[in-house]
């Protein structure tokens, strides 16, 4: 049974596997070599949010409702525009669009989580999405887009990421660099840097644009670059039709 209480997901079961519970039902994250499946079990009237097209199955007995809400803002930046609804009981199976891992985050109400694009899967009930401006000079240059999601309330976030996810808590006043194409969820402050100071410096490293966090807080990382995975497809794909 599902607890009310502050969710704290767990490792159970599977080296790798992990579970959880959230008001209104209980969750398993799986098949976690790179084909990670999150399994949700609602309980009546227990309800999850995702992202549209992220469902593989479900029990009829779960009720289905798209949500349209429209937003300019929304319309000139290609931000989501809807999410998709699932009211139990019964169990859902969630799955995002490319290989990749899928992390649990329990919201304590207290503490606001940015998700960085392509980042969100599903939440729980009880959390608040908003789509919030970066500033135009912070979203020229994070690679993140004008707007990024964040995330306020309590119960569990669930995001993805391209290949595994790496966890880095900070200490007060502890900085990490990050490259902005690994990232993925942060709950600390950020300034954007070119990487090695310079705009000349980065293009010599043959780096771009870093995110300078500043504990405390977590931040967690992708260990694939989405944008380095397009530029190696389109190379090999120009190679092979050139052969």
């Amino acid at each position: 049974m599902a607890s009310a209480a502050f969710p704290q997901p767990v490792s159970r079961g599977g080296a790798n596997d992990v579970t959880g519970d959230f008001p209104g039902g209980f969750f398993k994250i799986d098949q976690r070599d790179t084909n990670t499946v999150l399994s949700v079990t609602l309980l009546p009237n227990g309800q999850i949010f995702t992202q549209p097209g992220a469902m593989m199955t479900m029990d009829p007995n779960v009720k289905l409702k798209g949500k349209l809400k429209f937003s300019f803002k929304k319309m000139i930046t290609g931000g989501e525009m809807s999410q998709t609804t699932y009211t139990g009981p019964g169990e859902i199976l969630l799955a995002p669009p490319i290989w990749g891992d899928i992390m649990p985050i329990s919201l304590d109400g207290n503490t606001r989580w940015t998700v960085g694009r392509g980042g969100f899967l599903a939440m729980s009930d009880g959390i608040t999405k908003e789509t919030k401006s970066q500033g135009l000079s912070k979203a020229l240059f994070s690679g993140e887009g004008l707007f990024v999601q964040q995330f306020t309330g309590r119960g569990v976030l669930f995001v993805t990421a391209l290949g595994a996810i790496i966890t880095r808590q900070l200490k007060a006043n502890e900085q990490l660099i990050v490259d902005n194409g690994h990232l993925v969820a942060w709950s600390c402050p950020y300034a954007i840097e070119r990487a090695g100071g310079s705009v000349s410096a980065g293009m010599h490293s043959g780096e771009g644009l870093v995110c300078r966090f500043t504990g405390p807080g977590i931040v967690y990382i992708q260990t694939r670059n989405p944008e380095a995975l397009s530029e190696w497809i389109i190379a090999h794909m120009h190679n092979n039709s050139t052969q």
